[in-house]
């Protein structure tokens, strides 16, 4: 009988899907933070539940062949990279293998899982940071949150990220220091600079810088943006975001621009794209382009296909189908995703695109009854998968094939199960590896409809 806070030894055989490692003692499953597979450890067993615990390491006995020393000194401690500790070959390896192992007992898919689709150089690919603001003992800190907590991990330089962040932090610490700024307390409800966001674009070196303050009041304004822009290669914007709510979400509604555009601009492939401060855009625009392009692949248009992309977001995948499709409509439930979906279409001179606002759930079924199919369909859906009744929908559409992007390999073996039983058979899975060191993975199904 296991104790909590007793002493064990533990084998680490895999990855947990929030990249913890996961072993058993006695037959009883623990979840142990920073272990990975191979590693035999001594731990402390902090929490004890029913069906499963989890402990803390102690030491390492042995390391496993694959763990490595992270380049970043916070990699244990910030809550962004789940398994830098781990060779990337292997990280690789282990994306796929979780991908596998999900379809199989989840869905019962039995089909080829490609290896996970990797980075050259998997560091400094974001394109997007989110740095809350805080102080310690009176000096200012920007930083990341620290696993399961809000308290602020103080970051000179994040390894992942753009480097163009080091003398952005090094600008805003800086200002709060020299001006005596206050800074938001999640506690009170008081305090001014909440956040500062980030955008970068990497194909064309423009910067945004997004300031997140709780009210209109933003003091020294003039002087912040003189020091950014002295300090920043390729300033292009600076947007005050108002944000005077309690609540964990980022971004407020209301923008105000204080220097230079309201948007920065990048591309991924020959598509170009207008970024504001609200708008979703993949982070990684390197695998974005990999993802894409196998994608638009498994789609095998000739120009003579109506596709449907549902859950399209800005309509960035969207785009690079209509180069090759005879027709596109996208279907995103946030309106303002449409109104960027539109805007993109344009400013790319791409005119067989039509964007409808609504929840595909409700506007797919309607669009059927009006007569439009589509004979290839494209879903990218939240992590939580498809609605059942879009996947009715398409499969009455009958379309030749359905490409799946997926951010959840478990709504994904659900949903291609369901479409196995409707008709479609599951031909290949390729994952790709949108945040390396991270234990996130993203695929792409490729599904055809099989001839009675």
């Amino acid at each position: 009988m296991l104790q909590k806070n007793s002493i064990y030894s533990i084998k680490i055989e895999d990855l947990g899907h929030a990249g913890e490692g996961v072993g058993k003692i006695e037959g009883f499953t623990v979840f142990v933070d920073g272990g990975i597979p191979g590693d035999y450890l001594k731990i402390k067993l902090k929490t004890l539940k029913k069906n499963y615990g989890i402990g803390r390491i102690i030491e390492i006995l042995q390391p496993s062949n694959d763990r490595v020393t992270p380049i970043c000194p916070l990699a244990n401690t910030c809550g962004g990279c789940q398994i830098m500790q781990m060779d990337y070959e292997a990280q690789l390896d282990i994306k796929r293998k979780r991908v596998k192992d999900i379809l199989e007992r989840i869905g019962k898919i039995q089909t080829t899982v490609h290896p996970t689709i990797g980075m050259d150089n998997p560091y400094e690919y974001r394109n997007k940071a989110q740095f809350p603001v805080g102080k310690i003992k009176g000096q200012a800190i920007l930083g990341f949150y620290k696993k399961g907590s809000h308290e602020i991990v103080a970051t000179e330089h994040c390894h992942i990220q753009s480097p163009i962040n080091k003398e952005i932090i090094q600008v805003m610490k800086e200002y709060i220091k020299n001006y005596d700024i206050s800074v938001y307390d999640e506690k009170t409800g008081k305090g001014i600079l909440r956040h500062v966001v980030t955008k970068v674009g990497f194909t064309t070196g423009e910067v945004m810088v997004v300031l997140v303050t709780n009210g209109r009041n933003l003091p020294y304004k003039k002087a912040l943006i003189e020091i950014l822009e002295k300090s920043v290669d390729g300033l292009k914007s600076v947007v005050q975001n108002i944000n005077d709510r309690n609540t964990n979400v980022i971004l407020g509604k209301e923008n105000t621009t204080l220097y230079g555009e309201d948007k920065i601009v990048d591309y991924i492939g020959e598509l170009k794209f207008n970024i504001s401060p609200q708008s979703f855009f993949q982070v990684n625009p390197v695998q974005t382009k990999k993802l894409y392009e196998k994608t638009l692949e498994y789609a095998g248009l000739t120009g003579e296909e109506n596709v449907f992309d549902i859950y399209c977001g800005i309509g960035s995948i969207s785009l690079f189908l209509a180069k090759k499709a005879k027709k596109v409509v996208g279907v995103e439930v946030v309106e303002a995703a449409i109104n960027d979906a539109e805007e993109n279409a344009r400013i790319n001179h791409i005119y067989n695109t039509e964007f409808y606002a609504g929840k595909a759930e409700e506007v797919i079924p309607k669009l059927y009854e009006k007569g439009l199919t589509a004979d290839v369909v494209v879903v990218d859906p939240p992590r939580k998968g498809c609605e059942e009744v879009v996947l009715e929908t398409i499969v009455k559409m009958e379309p030749k094939r359905i490409v799946y992007v997926s951010c959840n390999p478990a709504s994904l073996a659900r949903d291609l199960a369901y479409m196995e039983e409707k008709g479609y058979s599951t031909v290949e899975v390729q994952p790709v590896d949108m945040f390396p060191h991270g234990s996130h993975v993203e695929c792409i199904a490729l599904l055809q409809r099989e001839i009675m």
